[in-house]
């Protein structure tokens, strides 16, 4: 499996309407602390808008509803994988990307066979609060070497700028939320992000 060095997280189907058409083909749909109502109708919006740029669309969390809303990927934390079901996950054929903070928490992705697994934060983030001091671009290398031929996604703290050092230190992926959503110009940022990973994206 390949993805796009570009992966672009965001909140809303706003977001995915007004960026994907710039030429995004990576995007996770993350939504926190809202009704079952009002999720599947960003996720269908979500879903419309990715299936005519080529986009793929990586749910966050809401297994169930990515299974029933005919989804292709879902993103668990550690805590969600806790609670989620795994076999029903498998069985309906979505793949899987597993965040992952620690020798731990890595351990516990691997058994899982997840189709990505995610290593954070990179770099300080005011996304959330994490427990984590920031891995640094070495840890990035020595991931990707644990996991082999499993996609490797870095995120924390990365712009546009910090994208390639990730990249080069053996990252599949860089992923972004606030220096794109947080940015003055987001569609202008976003196009940088895309100028930033052209020669990955040609491999």
């Amino acid at each position: 499996m390949k993805l796009d060095p570009f992966y672009l997280i965001v909140d809303s189907a706003d977001w995915i309407e007004r960026l994907v058409p710039l030429g995004v083909k990576l995007v996770q749909l993350r939504m926190k602390n809202i009704d079952d109502t009002m999720l599947r109708h960003h996720v269908r919006r979500s879903r419309r808008i990715c299936k005519a740029h080529e986009c793929q669309l990586i749910i966050n969390d809401h297994w169930q509803i990515a299974i029933e809303e005919d989804c292709d990927f879902v993103h668990l934390g550690q805590e969600d994988m806790v609670e989620a079901d795994l076999g029903a996950i498998h069985r309906a054929g979505l793949k899987l990307g597993v965040s992952t903070h620690d020798d731990a928490e890595l351990d516990t992705a691997l058994a899982v066979n997840p189709d990505y697994v995610a290593l954070g934060p990179v770099w300080p983030t005011i996304l959330k609060q994490m427990k984590w001091a920031p891995q640094g671009v070495e840890r990035v290398t020595d991931w990707k070497a644990r996991i082999g031929n499993i996609p490797l996604v870095a995120i924390g703290g990365v712009t546009s700028e910090r994208a390639p050092l990730v990249l080069h230190a053996g990252a599949d992926t860089a992923a972004v939320v606030t220096d794109i959503t947080l940015n003055d110009d987001p569609e202008t940022r976003t196009c940088q992000w895309l100028q930033a990973t052209e020669q990955w994206r040609r491999l």
